[in-house]
């Protein structure tokens, strides 16, 4: 049966169902362990944590039940699913309340009791509601604009005569594809421009792997469709198709069971490493504050996914007049002379790049991905290599698969080195190849690594 557009508007309850219970479910983890850590060794801890979590699990699952808060949830927060969200968790606690006053915990644990309702509650909420005011991202719906972009297949256009220009200036109106140039075996026509496009030689077909190379990918070739149409060729060599004959299209290899898995662990981690780490956060910040009195965080316009601009955090290591000449600077290592001398330790140890926990909390970049770039880098990458928009279909990381290969980018062939090292990953990322790329960054950090 076809989806109506009414029912579209919503998400699959059941899909709604599930995330938020993986989602309360680690609140209570995370409550549970915040307790744990604030007070003394509690006897039989696994035990006691076990019970825990399935009771937090019921409790839950009949919040959510009662309150009715995964039916027709929208693609899109609204005050109404939020408020059914809050009801759940307020069901959730009073639940969980009553199992800890009949003896979950040891007698004389008021206060222990109090904490871990509070902490329960406020992460519940927390989690549950950014979740659902970013429900967009786990419907269809939210893939429309990146498909809008991805699907737009490179191509080129057989022949120069009048039928491959209508042809070429059809397609582009339509936004079928994305029409790179006019492809001609006529030798004397190599290079001119007509309309908008330049003119591209390749002497027979076989040499089209060469000419692929050279423009960064071609996803394909159109034939008008007019016999003889190829008038330059002079044999009236051009066929009646109007096909692709290649198909080099990067898709994402995530399922979106997988994507799920992977937002809830960079929302839950990020949270967790903001407060196991703000000692650390608040050392370093003091010390860069005290070496020249200048801003503590560097915040920069990167470009993310769908293509959308965003701040990203760090500590600043360079003088505040880093950058002040006309155009953008590449870091070139550690005897970069911009360097202050708290920000060659940080960048040194990596310290520098904490404040991004907090882009992955808010969903800016996840803790795997690929580098985000400037847009004044990206569009020279895109002129060698216009495959890079095909990464906007996914969140920048704090690390990735190509930084530990091909560490810092600080040449456009190293960009381009890199862009093909993201695109790897990108066909080929799972949730186990996350787990892979953040232990052998955390292995590199620990040996000392230079990245």
């Amino acid at each position: 049966m076809t989806e109506t557009r009414q029912e579209r508007k919503y998400n699959d309850k059941w899909r709604v169902l599930f995330q938020d219970s993986i989602l309360s479910v680690l609140s209570s983890l995370l409550a549970f362990l915040l307790v744990r850590w604030l007070t003394e060794p509690v006897p039989r801890f696994s035990l006691l944590l076990a019970k825990w979590l399935g009771f937090a699990l019921v409790a839950s699952l009949v919040g959510f039940l009662i309150a009715d808060s995964y039916r027709a949830v929208r693609r899109y927060a609204t005050l109404r699913s939020m408020g059914k969200v809050v009801l759940a968790v307020f069901i959730k606690e009073a639940l969980l309340a009553l199992v800890l006053i009949f003896g979950l915990v040891p007698s004389g644990s008021v206060i222990m009791v109090v904490f871990l309702l509070l902490a329960d509650l406020l992460l519940s909420c927390l989690f549950l509601l950014y979740i659902r005011a970013s429900a967009r991202l786990f419907s269809s719906d939210g893939d429309e604009e990146v498909n809008a972009v991805v699907g737009m297949r490179n191509v080129l256009i057989s022949g120069t005569g009048d039928a491959s220009l209508a042809l070429a200036e059809e397609t582009t109106r339509r936004k079928e594809y994305n029409v790179v140039g006019f492809l001609t075996r006529n030798k004397n026509m190599e290079g001119r421009v007509i309309s908008e496009w330049v003119v591209y030689y390749c002497e027979d077909f076989r040499q089209i792997d060469a000419l692929q190379w050279r423009l960064g990918g071609i996803d394909g070739i159109l034939f008008p469709n007019e016999p003889g149409s190829d008038d330059d060729d002079g044999d009236g060599a051009a066929s009646d198709r109007r096909d692709t004959v290649a198909d080099h299209t990067e898709h994402d290899g995530m399922s979106l069971a997988g994507r799920l898995v992977k937002r809830s662990f960079d929302l839950v981690a990020s949270g967790v490493l903001l407060l196991v780490f703000s000692p650390l956060i608040a050392a370093c910040a003091l010390a860069v504050k005290l070496e020249d009195g200048g801003p503590v965080i560097y915040a920069q316009e990167r470009v993310g996914k769908r293509g959308n601009t965003f701040r990203i955090f760090k500590f600043r290591s360079m003088r505040v007049d880093a950058e002040a000449v006309d155009s953008p600077q590449l870091y070139s290592g550690e005897e970069d002379p911009r360097l202050t001398r708290v920000g060659r330790f940080l960048r040194s140890h990596h310290l520098d790049e904490l404040p991004q926990l907090w882009n992955v909390l808010r969903g800016d970049m996840s803790f795997i991905g690929y580098r985000p770039e400037r847009q004044f880098y990206i569009n020279q990458i895109m002129e060698r290599n216009p495959r890079y928009r095909y990464l906007y279909q996914i969140r920048p990381g704090v690390t990735s698969y190509a930084t530990l290969y091909n560490g810092y980018t600080d040449t456009l062939e190293k960009m381009l080195t890199r862009l093909d090292l993201d695109l790897y990953y990108l066909r080929n990322r799972s949730v186990w190849f996350d787990a892979k790329v953040l232990g052998l960054t955390f292995l590199s950090i620990v040996i000392g690594k230079k990245f």
